[in-house]
């Protein structure tokens, strides 16, 4: 390991959500009060039944459980792309980069969506469920 730090571009800086001070007062906030902390961060997403806790932690020796926001509920494709929709739905939500540095391609909220929502209709043309589980082995293509 070396001791090198890399400047991003002005850009990049510019446009950042957070620099080096207000990560360390997020990191400060996160371990003086992790509840209200995580439960701010929680509230950042939508849900279909709010948490009323934010973690629920156990770290006895024979019993160690950890559950973050469990009494909570939401549906993670919503939240990765529906709610996008009304303000973003023709930028970029995935960029995929083949093996080729020269191939890549940019796939839109709306294109995402669609997508998606084809593959939610052929799990459930094939009888999957709600509570069911699925593997899928996908390979690395767009």
């Amino acid at each position: 390991m070396t001791d090198q730090m890399h400047q991003p571009p002005a850009e990049i800086v510019e446009n950042a959500n957070a620099n080096a001070e207000t990560y360390a007062a997020m990191y400060a906030a996160s371990i003086a009060d992790p509840d209200a902390f995580w439960g701010e961060h929680g509230r950042r997403i939508d849900w279909i039944k709010p948490f009323t806790k934010v973690k629920n932690t156990s770290f006895d020796y024979h019993n160690v459980s950890i559950n973050w926001f469990e009494d909570g509920k939401l549906n993670v494709s919503a939240n990765c792309i529906d709610r996008h929709l009304p303000t973003r739905a023709r930028q970029t939500a995935i960029i995929w980069e083949s093996d080729d540095p020269e191939v890549s391609e940019h796939i839109s909220y709306q294109e995402l969506y669609e997508q998606v929502s084809k593959f939610g209709n052929v799990l459930h043309s094939l009888g999957v469920k709600k509570g069911d589980r699925v593997i899928l082995y996908l390979p690395m293509i767009p």
